[in-house]
């Protein structure tokens, strides 16, 4: 098991503003968004907010990679898992005057849509890059999967000591 930072740059947001429901049903109006990084199984602890009229949005996430028969597994805080497919949130969001954020849209960077040798290189080198744009064809917040040519995966070079794993 060794370090890995997973860093995510991101450019051309949506703009300050976007429609957003009301209520769940109900009509839609102009509001400020944000966009986030979700933490696994608490969709409420978000790293690093952005607003959506920012001119690039980085996130760093602190993960592991281990070396398996079937490649390269990433895990850590803001790496979801679901049925075995790695991911991670980019939520979308207002905040209100409390400063609570209120999601109303998320984004996935599929892991496991990395190209094997990138993400074997990366876990030599440290780091793995994702680099996309936010806003889709329609000029909002990109949701959905996000998987290549949406998104651009590399390896860099980092210096990061390996973890030792703890007896379970």
């Amino acid at each position: 098991m060794t370090r890995l930072l997973v860093r995510i740059e991101a450019v051309d947001l949506p703009g300050p503003t976007h429609p957003v429901p009301v209520s769940r049903n109900g009509p839609e109006e102009p509001r400020d968004v944000y966009v986030a990084v979700q933490r696994r199984n608490r969709p409420g602890e978000l790293l690093d907010p952005h607003p959506g009229g920012a001119r690039s949005a980085t996130w760093t996430l602190e993960c592991t990679a281990t070396a398996t028969p079937t490649g390269t597994d990433v895990q850590g805080p803001y790496v979801q898992d679901r049925l075995g497919r790695r991911f991670v949130y980019l939520s979308w969001g207002t905040v209100d005057e409390e400063g609570v954020f209120s999601m109303f849209r998320r984004a996935k960077l599929m892991l496991d849509m990395v190209p094997a040798e990138v993400l074997a290189e990366a876990a030599r080198e440290g780091v793995l890059v994702a680099r996309l744009g936010l806003t889709d064809p329609h000029g909002g917040p990109l949701c959905a999967r996000v998987v290549p040519p949406h998104v651009t995966w590399t390896a860099e070079r980092g210096t990061y000591a390996p973890v030792v794993a703890k007896d379970a």
